[in-house]
C-alpha cells in the first residue's frame, strides 16, 4: 500500500506541494492513504479541514516520517529524522549546488532520493518541470517588484506638465525566468534589452520586442539541456565591459543567469553598480548560487549609494497560491510516473533519482565525488 506524506515548507515559503484536488485524486481514485502536516496550506487559505475533506490525515512532521513510504516537500533538508522503511524523499533538493547535503540523505540505508530539479528537458517530461513552472512566475514577480521598488515608472506618460520617458529594463539571462520577465516588462511599456550567452536565445527575446545584447565569441553545448554553459576567460572579459555599459544605462536590471550545479556568473560588479542612476534597482534571482551581482545578499534588500539591490532566489514564493497550482499539477504528474515506472525506470527517473537506498545513484552526483 502506497502510503504519501506532504511536509510543510518553512515560515518563509507558503507554497504547498500537493494541494486538496491532487490529493483527492491519490485518495480517492488511486486509492493511496495521505499524511499531510498540520497548517500545510494556512499559508494561501487553505485550512486542514479542506485536506480532510480530500481524503487527507492530519499528522506531525514526526508522524509523517514514521507512517509514510513517499514524503513530498519543496525544499525541506533531511535532518536524520527516524523513518519508515525504505522511504522515498520527493522535492526540489538541488543538490549539484548544495553537495554539502548529501551525507545526511545517504547515511539512512533505507532513503531514495529524487530531485525534480532535475527533471529533463523533454515533451514527456513538461508536465512535471517544476524549474520551468517556477521560473516563469519567477520572471513576473521580479519584474513586479522591481516596479514598486524603482524610483520612477515603467511606461511613458505624457501629460500637460510634461512628458516622463520610458523606463529601460535589462533582463541577464533569457531563459524562461528572463523570457517572463521580458514580456512582463515589455506589458508594463518598459524599453526592454536582454543579454544571453545562447545565441539561440536571440530569436525569442526579438519576438517578445525586446533589443538582444550579443557578445561574439560564445560557446554552446549540444549536451546541456538549453541551459548556459561555463564560458572562456576571454569571452567573460568581453561580456564584463558590454553588460558593465548596458547595465549603466539601465533603469532596472533583472539578474536570471545561472548554471546547474556551479556558481552564478558575475556579471554586475561593485565598478559596475556605482555607475549606475540613483533610483535605479537590481532584482538577483541568481542570489542562492553565489548571484550575478557582487554587492547581493544571499536573501533580502540592501541600499547602496541610492541603487535597490534585492537578493531572491525563490520569488515564485511571492506569489504562493499560483505557484503552488503549478507546484502540485507538477507533483502529481511526477507521482503518477513514479508509481507506473518505478520497476522498470526511464530516463525522467533516472535522472532525478539521486540517491537509491542510501547509495548514490546518479552518474553526474559520482563524478562529483570522485573530484574530491
Amino acid at each position: 500500500m502506497i502510503t504519501i506524506g506532504i511536509l510543510k515548507e518553512s515560515d518563509i515559503d507558503r507554497r504547498v506541494s500537493l494541494l486538496p484536488s491532487e490529493v483527492e485524486h491519490f485518495t480517492k481514485q488511486a486509492e493511496f492513504t495521505v499524511y499531510f502536516e498540520r497548517g500545510l496550506g494556512e499559508g494561501i487559505g487553505i485550512s486542514d479541514q479542506e485536506y480532510a475533506l480530500a481524503g487527507g490525515i492530519a499528522a506531525s512532521k514526526e508522524q509523517i516520517y514514521l507512517k509514510s513510504n513517499v514524503v513530498v516537500s519543496i525544499h525541506h533538508q533531511f535532518q536524520n529524522e527516524p523513518t519508515n522503511s525504505k522511504i522515498k524523499l520527493v522535492g526540489i533538493f538541488n543538490l549539484l549546488f548544495h553537495q554539502n547535503r548529501l551525507e545526511s540523505y545517504s547515511k539512512n540505508s533505507d532513503l531514495s532520493v529524487y530531485s525534480l530539479d532535475l527533471i529533463p528537458r523533454s515533451t514527456l517530461a513538461q508536465s512535471m518541470d517544476v524549474l520551468s513552472s517556477m521560473a516563469s512566475l519567477a520572471g513576473y514577480k521580479a519584474v513586479m517588484t522591481a516596479a514598486s521598488e524603482f524610483k520612477g515608472v515603467l511606461p511613458m506618460f505624457t501629460t500637460a506638465a510634461g512628458t516622463i520617458r520610458p523606463a529601460t529594463v535589462l533582463v541577464l539571462g533569457a531563459g524562461v525566468a528572463g523570457l517572463q520577465a521580458i514580456a512582463t516588462a515589455k506589458r508594463m511599456g518598459a524599453v526592454v534589452k536582454a543579454f544571453d550567452v545562447r545565441r539561440s536565445a536571440a530569436e525569442e527575446v526579438k519576438s517578445l520586442g525586446a533589443n538582444f545584447i550579443e557578445v561574439p565569441g560564445f560557446t554552446e553545448s549540444e549536451t546541456s539541456g538549453g541551459y548556459a554553459v561555463e564560458q572562456s576567460e576571454e569571452y567573460k572579459q568581453k561580456q564584463k565591459e558590454l553588460v558593465s555599459q548596458q547595465v549603466a544605462l539601465a533603469d532596472i536590471v533583472i539578474c536570471t543567469a545561472n548554471i546547474p550545479g556551479k556558481k552564478a556568473p558575475r556579471l554586475i560588479d561593485l565598478d559596475t553598480v556605482e555607475k549606475m542612476k540613483k533610483g535605479s534597482c537590481i532584482i538577483d534571482m541568481a542570489a542562492e548560487q553565489g548571484g550575478n551581482c557582487e554587492l547581493s545578499p544571499l536573501h533580502g534588500k540592501i541600499d547602496y549609494q541610492g541603487i535597490t539591490i534585492i537578493a531572491h532566489s525563490h520569488l515564485a514564493s511571492e506569489v504562493p497560491l499560483a505557484a503552488s497550482k503549478l507546484l502540485s499539477n507538477n507533483y502529481k504528474s511526477f507521482l503518477n510516473h513514479l508509481f507506473k515506472h518505478e520497476s522498470n525506470p526511464d530516463q525522467i527517473l533516472t535522472s532525478t533519482n539521486v540517491i537509491a537506498n542510501g547509495e548514490i545513484n546518479h552518474d553526474s552526483f559520482r563524478q562529483l565525488l570522485e573530484k574530491v
